[in-house]
């Protein structure tokens, strides 16, 4: 029997590492001689700062520095040195830079002293004036100044249309159209990010949390001029980021350059309000226009996103452009345009704008489907695409119908009354709600190294990220089976720059494009050791045929005759040799690029009951249906699934970061009132994940699943309020006052019209 561990659900490999505290983050490393730094944050959205008196902070016994924007020197004057990996076109921000207030919250001062507690006081002793000049931090009322999305970043292409959308519209029979929004919404992962520098021989060491440690690596290098083989960054382990820690975030910055001045160790790390400050979803509002024949078919689509990004960056998401793919249609608009505001730049937050545009394309999908007095999934069935008509390409594989199949039967969709408030319990009135989801299948180029030694034990690295995905299991289970050898006697190892380089962890790509290149290292170290075991005097495969040999839990056997082996240890002592050490690099192949649309899919079925009353809408119950090629390993993949269906309810319920546009400040900037779900408001989750074989996507045939657990929850959820209420909350998170404020409005209209 061969070795098999893909596929099968696999414990975490760190799991006991993490929950007995071993597991060390950034925080978590400390030197001797360590000083600590506290970020002073602008208390203005814009304007300059007229003087900054830092006396009475230097004259702290215990404080060494405070850097400000008058005492940094050295540094790149050309914003390109400035730009990481992920950055959007446009200047990024350059901290201490100059006196200019961008954003409120912006840093402008860093302390060092020899404690974390005196840091802080020092900090609130440091007087600044400021002049402040006007600002603007509101999307809704600055949409007439709104600009085409650039392109620049990665994986954003301008949108497609095709047809004539606008004539389709006008001479459809069943029509719908109407304007969706979604407030600010913030990652708050439970690491604090945080970065312990060390400057030591000429030799910079850095401790940061990040989904990226090249990324990182490529910036403090540009920034100080470092040569890069001078620094390392490691980042063993993420206690979450979500897109938060795709860039490198200010406090590296700070770290690194008090480190570098004061040449001792520092520690910089930022609190839960600043974690406010460096970026969010953005504030986005959408406008949808659909329509119908008789029988179902859509005759057009009109979809238009204006999105706000910083004065000084152009973040781009793709939003609208799933909308000319998801469905059939030969008539189709898409529009993207940004706004600039006064305000820190947007970061990508988990599935960036395919979770923000699902909603309003689902929504519209449910709404026209009431029109048409059709079965919401079974207009989805009527107008699926079989292929992708914005690229004129087929999908590598597709298994949406049997998403659609499977999560139905699950959830008993057949029972649904069509009819709006037609289904309750006492004054709960009960809603079911389906949406689609897609998100696309990467594939980035990526490095792996594999050192087997002479005691059988083999040791995989790669210098990419766990943000808690289950990377470090996925890929010891991959290196198991593709070298035959049982999965205790493999290590996998990531989070640092002396390991090979790796793409940021982000976008679902991860398993398919680290996985490939571990599958191909392991791959390398098997012809070595066939090579091995057919050349080498004494190995009953002596002068074998090497199409004859197989590999299971640590020996090498004879495909047609098992007891004919030898163990891989014997081999290599036979042979002489202590170790084998290979380093291979796996990638997308460019021609399957050109042919095909990779995607991954998933069909949301939710309910909900909602307080007639009092307008409380809970979830009680959804059905996650993904098709995401071969799992690799059910549990971690389900726990991802899981914790992205937790977030569209989230998502659609809760979540919000309310900006004070006189202050131009988000004001619930803390965990007590940045809404996001307690146990009680989680009720039943299932997911299924649909078998779906696709030789073409990777070697792997994977498709990842981080994002695609979350973008179709919160359509879903807002077409279950709707079925159970009659009330259409384009807004989101659907609160209860909206759902109670619209069904008034609802009333007084249709009584006026009476």
């Amino acid at each position: 029997m061969k070795t098999q561990y893909i596929g099968k659900p696999v414990s975490r490999v760190d799991g006991l590492a993490k929950v007995t505290g071993t597991a060390k983050y950034s925080a978590d490393f400390k030197v001797e001689g360590m000083l600590y730094g506290y970020i002073v944050s602008s208390s203005i959205a814009k304007g300059k700062m007229m003087s900054i008196d830092t006396s009475q902070a230097m004259a702290l016994k215990g404080v060494l520095q405070v850097f400000t924007h008058e005492n940094v020197s050295g540094l790149p004057w050309f914003s390109i040195k400035y730009k990481d990996m992920d950055a959007p076109t446009g200047s990024p921000f350059r901290p201490l830079h100059d006196d200019k207030i961008v954003y409120s919250g912006q840093p402008v001062a860093l302390v060092i002293a020899e404690t974390f507690e005196l840091a802080r006081y020092a900090s609130s002793l440091i007087e600044i004036a400021y002049q402040e000049e006007d600002f603007t931090t509101d999307l809704i009322k600055n949409l007439g100044k709104s600009y085409k999305a650039p392109s620049g970043k990665i994986g954003f292409v301008q949108p497609k249309s095709r047809g004539d959308a606008e004539d389709a519209y006008e001479q459809a029979e069943f029509k719908m159209s109407g304007s969706y929004e979604h407030g600010a919404e913030h990652h708050n992962p439970m690491e604090l990010f945080s970065t312990t520098a060390i400057w030591e021989n000429g030799k910079l060491t850095v401790y940061d949390k990040t989904q990226g440690v090249s990324n990182c690596q490529f910036y403090i290098g540009n920034v100080f001029g470092l040569a890069y083989k001078d620094v390392r960054i490691i980042s063993p382990y993420v206690g979450g980021a979500f897109g938060s820690g795709l860039r490198p975030q200010y406090q590296l910055f700070m770290a690194v350059l008090a480190a570098l001045e004061l040449k001792r160790p520092v520690k910089v790390g930022l609190t839960r309000q600043q974690m406010f400050t460096f970026g969010h979803r953005p504030v986005t509002t959408q406008n949808v226009a659909l329509s119908a024949s008789a029988d179902g078919t859509l005759e057009s689509i009109k979809h238009e996103a204006f999105s706000e990004t910083s004065r000084f960056e152009n973040y781009t998401e793709i939003i609208v452009n799933w909308s000319g793919t998801m469905y059939n249609c030969d008539h189709v608009k898409l529009k993207y345009d940004l706004v600039g505001l006064d305000m820190y730049t947007p970061v990508d937050m988990r599935a960036p704008g395919a979770v923000t545009g699902a909603h309003a394309m689902e929504s519209a999908m449910d709404e026209l489907a009431y029109e048409l007095k059709m079965d919401p999934l079974i207009f989805r069935l009527k107008n699926y695409a079989d292929e992708d008509q914005t690229e004129g390409k087929p999908f590598s594989s597709k298994e949406l119908i049997a998403c659609y199949r499977e999560g139905a039967e699950k959830f008993g969709w057949t029972k649904r009354n069509v009819e709006p408030r037609s289904m309750r319990e006492g004054n709960q009135l009960i809603g079911w709600g389906v949406a689609t989801a897609a998100w696309d299948a990467f594939q980035m180029p990526s490095r792996a190294k594999a050192l087997l030694s002479i005691d059988g034990k083999l040791e995989i690295s790669s210098g990419t990220s766990d943000i808690g995905t289950g990377t470090y299991t996925i890929m010891t289970q991959i290196a198991a089976e593709s070298l035959g050898l049982k999965i205790e006697d493999v290590t996998f190892k990531l989070g640092d720059t002396n390991m090979p380089i790796a793409p940021l962890e982000g976008g679902s790509w991860t398993a398919a494009s680290v996985g490939s290149a571990v599958k191909g290292v392991c791959e390398d170290v098997k012809k070595k050791l066939t090579k091995m075991a057919v050349k080498t005097d004494g190995s009953p495969f002596y002068r074998a045929d090497k199409h004859d040999l197989s590999f299971d839990s640590g020996y090498i056997s004879d495909v047609n005759d098992s007891s004919s082996n030898i163990s891989i240890v014997n081999l290599m002592r036979l042979a002489g040799v202590n170790s084998i050490e290979e380093t291979s690099t796996s990638g997308p192949n460019p021609l399957n690029k050109m042919k095909y649309t990779f995607n991954s899919h998933a069909a949301v079925f939710a309910e909900v009951k909602v307080d007639e009353d009092l307008g409380i809408v809970r979830v009680t119950r959804v059905v996650c249906a993904v098709a995401a090629g071969k799992i690799l390993n059910p549990k971690t993949a389900r726990s991802q699934i899981l914790g992205g269906v937790v977030w569209g309810i989230s998502k659609a319920l809760e979540e919000e970061s309310k900006m004070d546009h006189q202050y131009g400040r988000f004001m619930n900037h803390n965990l007590s009132e940045y809404h996001v779900p307690v146990n009680k408001d989680i009720n039943d989750i299932e997911v299924i994940f649909v078998e779906e074989k696709d030789d073409i996507v990777n070697p792997l045939g994977v498709k990842g699943v981080g994002e695609i657990g979350i973008i179709g929850v919160a359509g879903a959820i807002a077409n279950a309020v709707f079925h159970a209420t009659g009330v259409r909350v384009r807004n989101l998170p659907i609160t209860m006052d909206k759902v109670l404020q619209i069904a008034e409005d609802d009333k007084n209209q249709v009584a006026v019209q009476g």
